[in-house]
């Protein structure tokens, strides 16, 4: 093989690596035991606005906040449609559901409304500022995005369960099993 050759199949192949591989992460999420940072973000309920506030939430309960790149986009209308049908279990056990995005973020009334079937809060992060204290940035197509992250927090704040996956079917599982071990402890 020439070296031309062998140059160009070496492009080649980076070209297609680059292609198929277009999200990056930027960090490691906030682990379990550390305190959370606390916020306030403007979000919507059932397609009307209000402003969201970690503090005031974990006054009543753990809360399940749950990070996902982009209002409207496939993987995160699933999380949301499975977090919708879950909220009144984790309502049962005194839990919270929060979602938030980066992407998208004036999409959430809207959002709120057909895909979290005004079953939850969800919230917009411009700038993805909270996402970056949580450690959930991603980059995709060139913007700056939250990752796919759960977490489950106690109501002093501690974090319970940190979770990152692509997959939006499993955060379901793991956030309600985090949450009944926190009641089962706590009862």
């Amino acid at each position: 093989m020439t070296p031309m050759k062998k140059l160009f199949l070496s492009l080649t192949s980076a070209v297609l690596l680059s292609i198929s591989m277009p999200i990056f992460n930027a960090q490691a999420a906030l682990p379990t035991g550390v305190q959370a940072p606390d916020f306030q973000l403007q979000g919507a309920l059932a397609g009307k606005p209000l402003t969201f506030s970690l503090k005031q939430a974990l006054q009543k309960g753990p809360v399940v906040l749950y990070f996902f790149p982009a209002a409207f986009s496939k993987g995160c209308t699933i999380e949301a449609h499975a977090f919708a049908e879950a909220t009144d279990d984790f309502k049962k056990l005194g839990a919270t559901v929060i979602g938030v995005t980066a992407g998208n973020v004036d999409q959430v009334d809207e959002f709120s409304k057909l895909e979290c079937r005004d079953k939850f809060t969800v919230t917009a992060d411009p700038g993805a500022k909270v996402a970056a204290e949580y450690q959930t940035l991603m980059q995709m197509n060139g913007k700056t995005l939250s990752d796919r992250t759960s977490f489950v927090i106690a109501p002093d704040g501690k974090i319970l369960l940190s979770y990152t996956d692509r997959n939006p079917e499993t955060h379901i599982q793991k956030t309600m099993e985090a949450v009944k071990q926190y009641a089962n402890s706590h009862s």
